[in-house]
């Protein structure tokens, strides 16, 4: 069976969102079409603003601690990821009751169930590369970054109104926009992570990134429709 990964930024499920309820109910009901459709999903959930706020808490007493920090940034999106999965079992959905802490129990439980949901893994590692790391051991034709930007854009848009926004790009061009493949400081976020970015281009993984906010983009891409973002291929 056809299967598809996405990771879900953690901001999807905060107040970022201005109608973050509206967005889960939107979310079990595509995961229901998608799976109608005959793919199997997995989705990746980050921590967002409780990651931050905990990882925030705590730096005062732990300051320099990468590990420490960024276990606390895990925690919080195993937090979210339960909340997803318990809202796509609650409407119906074939969903794995377990959280995988590593990639190895995620591709098993894939085996049983129509959709797996999990949080971060592993300090140094982000739930973007948690995604696209478990995309390429289920042989996904993709890996989908859904967060609350549209598009890759060459530079930060929010500072320079002079960005250029990408339809399509290759990996070479999001290396040099993402930068090297090195582990950033716990809980930074950016719009895909190096480390990640650097593993799908040598596995020739196509990425797709995009407006989680919207869920009919969303819902497109996890159907291999065509939708509004980024392409990375090649």
């Amino acid at each position: 069976m056809r299967t598809r990964v996405a990771t879900l930024g953690g901001s999807l499920l905060r107040p970022e969102v201005e109608d973050r309820h509206e967005w889960l109910i939107g979310l079990c009901k595509a995961v229901n079409d998608v799976t109608s459709s005959g793919y199997k999903l997995a989705l990746v959930i980050g921590g967002g603003a409780p990651a931050r706020e905990g990882i925030g808490l705590a730096r005062s007493i732990i300051n320099t601690n990468t590990e420490a920090l960024d276990r606390i940034g895990i925690a919080a999106t195993r937090l979210n990821a339960t909340i997803v999965a318990e809202a796509l079992i609650e409407t119906g959905n074939d969903v794995c009751p377990l959280i995988p802490t590593n990639i190895q129990d995620a591709v098993e439980y894939s085996e049983n169930h129509d959709v797996v949901v999990m949080g971060g893994t592993e300090p140094g590692h982000t739930t973007d590369t948690v995604a696209i790391q478990l995309a390429k051991e289920l042989g996904a034709e993709c890996c989908i970054i859904a967060t609350n930007v549209g598009h890759v854009y060459s530079s930060d848009p929010r500072t320079n109104e002079d960005a250029k926004k990408f339809e399509t790009m290759t990996h070479e061009e999001l290396s040099e926009i993402v930068g090297p493949a090195e582990h950033q400081n716990a809980g930074r976020s950016g719009v895909i992570d190096p480390i990640g970015a650097s593993i799908a281009k040598e596995a020739l993984l196509n990425l797709a990134v995009l407006d989680g906010r919207d869920i009919e983009r969303l819902r497109a891409a996890l159907n291999g429709e065509s939708f509004e973002g980024t392409n990375v291929e090649g």
